[in-house]
């Protein structure tokens, strides 16, 4: 029986000729989570996340399908019921008709993948080579490397990083002389201290990931490393969205099919807030 015109079928093969699922790691979860193949997708959200706002924004717009940059279960399940989180995540998204899809590592090391969105998100400009190549695809792999249009401080990077990054509640932190000049930026979006060595090794000015850790962090710096600007994990990998979105809906334009893409307005960074915000009454009581 032949598929109906705009199938999530049809739309997750689009999405897999941009990211194909072998180039995702072995340990990953990426690809088609819930959602039956043959039902019509006209209408895609674009997400990080697949948590309970991202959800309510894809049932209040019609979406059809979900796309995350995070798998729902990294580590599997014996069950989806609706006791848990996550259980409940796959019981709305069925009863509301919509799949959920998704490209994590595979996402990761395309050419262009979430670095390359991040790296232009804050500043590096012109062509753009993988921080740590992928085996035998020297196009493709994790994180990226290239030049700013004109040296400047660290200083002035950390704060044209910040306004190219989409807000959450914690500041960018910054390791290093902030007077120190750079112009060769190394970015990866999301975790990214297993590519410290990398970084040094590659011989750039600036290092910018998230989530670094203190010890990791300390020795690179101890050992003269570039210097380093540590993000929000979410917020280095939401300028991927955009990007993703409208890859999708030209690769899926040029097939004959058409979809509408939206990039989630819901900021599901973990952390909310930071005690630099909050007002004296929120104090009260510490101390």
């Amino acid at each position: 029986m032949a598929l109906i015109s705009n199938t999530l079928a049809q739309v997750v093969e689009r999405m897999e000729t941009l990211y194909d699922p072998s180039w995702a790691e072995p340990w990953d979860a990426v690809g088609l989570v819930c959602g039956d193949p043959g039902q019509p997708v006209r209408k895609v959200l674009f997400a990080v996340d697949p948590v309970a706002a991202v959800v309510d924004e894809a049932l209040d717009w019609g979406a059809d399908l979900v796309i995350t940059h995070h798998p729902l279960y990294l580590r599997g399940t014996t069950s989806v019921a609706a006791t848990t989180a996550k259980g409940r995540v796959v019981h709305r998204l069925i009863s509301g008709g919509v799949a959920l899809y998704a490209a994590h590592t595979n996402a990761d090391v395309a050419d262009p993948g979430v670095s390359d969105a991040l790296a232009r998100a804050v500043g590096v400009t012109g062509p753009l080579r993988p921080l740590q190549p992928s085996a035998g695809e020297p196009r493709r792999g994790l994180g990226r490397i290239g030049d700013l249009a004109a040296p400047m401080s660290l200083r002035a990077f950390a704060n044209l990083a910040a306004a190219g990054l989409p807000r959450t509640a914690g500041p960018l932190r910054v390791a290093g002389d902030p007077e120190r000049p750079v112009r060769t930026v190394a970015v990866c979006g999301g975790a990214g201290d297993s590519l410290l060595g990398a970084a040094r090794a590659a011989g750039v000015d600036v290092y910018l990931t998230a989530d670094l850790r203190h010890h990791p962090a300390g020795e690179h710096m101890e050992e003269d490393g570039p210097a380093l600007v540590d993000a929000s994990h979410w917020a280095t990998e939401w300028p991927w969205l955009p990007d993703a979105a409208r890859r999708l809906t030209t690769a899926a334009a040029a097939a004959g099919i058409t979809v509408e893409a939206r990039v989630s307005a819901a900021v599901t960074d973990a952390w909310t807030a930071t005690t630099s915000t909050w007002t004296p009454e929120h104090l009260e009581g510490l101390g």
